[in-house]
C-alpha cells in the first residue's frame, strides 16, 4: 500500500511539474512582482512561477522534519506536578 501511496504523490508531482513547465514555456511576457515596499527585477512569468513552484516544494519537503522534531522533543518532557 505504501508503494501505491509514493506512485500517486509521484504522479501528482510530475503532473504539477509538467503543467508549470508549459505555461512557463507559453508566457515569455515580462512581470515585476511587487511586495509592500520591496520590488524584483523584471523577468519572464515563467521564470518568477518556476522560482516559485521550486520554493514551495522545497519549503513542503522540509517543513514536515521540522514539525515531527518539534512534536518529539514535546512528547520527551516529563510531566511537572
Amino acid at each position: 500500500m505504501k508503494k501505491f501511496a509514493n506512485l500517486i504523490a509521484a504522479i501528482l508531482v510530475m503532473g504539477w511539474i509538467v503543467s508549470v513547465s508549459v505555461f512557463s514555456i507559453q508566457n515569455i511576457q515580462r512581470v515585476r512582482l511587487k511586495f509592500l515596499v520591496w520590488e524584483s527585477i523584471t523577468m519572464p512569468l515563467g521564470v518568477l512561477l518556476a522560482f516559485s513552484v521550486g520554493f514551495g516544494l522545497i519549503v513542503g519537503a522540509i517543513l514536515p522534519i521540522v514539525w515531527g522534531l518539534l512534536v518529539t522533543t514535546k512528547k520527551k518532557k516529563p510531566l511537572q506536578y
